[in-house]
């Protein structure tokens, strides 16, 4: 049985799509809740599959040309985005832990905290 990645952004409003069930291929247990994904997951496609050749080429950049079939500099820019995309989402954790801790000291508003959150989950 073929399977895809699961998406990582809502096809209607391009928004974070947050996996809720997850079920055991063996037994068909259903595990249920609002789990976050690792900022890895949460790329698009492109970048995911470009991580996995990174990884396959153990961090060579010139074996990541030659598989993509792309120059050098072209290959060393597209992992660079790929990164960039990755220390963002890595970014939006740090940023979402940093607020709760303003919102327990009373630093800030739940209302100011809900809208910097949302900014966040749209890449705003």
């Amino acid at each position: 049985m073929s399977r895809t990645a699961a998406p990582s952004r809502c096809p209607s409003c391009n928004g974070v799509l947050n996996p809720v069930k997850y079920v055991c291929r063996d037994c068909k247990t259903e595990v249920t809740g609002d789990f976050a994904m690792c900022p890895s997951c949460s790329l698009d496609a492109d970048n995911r599959n470009l991580l996995e050749l990174f990884l396959l080429a153990r961090g060579n950049l010139k074996a990541v040309q030659r598989m993509l079939g792309v120059s050098y500099p072209t290959a060393r820019a597209r992992i660079e985005e790929m990164f960039n995309a990755l220390e963002n989402r890595m970014e939006i954790k740090d940023t979402s832990l940093s607020m709760l801790e303003q919102l327990h000291k009373g630093e800030i508003t739940v209302e100011d905290a809900l809208e910097t959150l949302n900014e966040n989950a749209l890449g705003v």
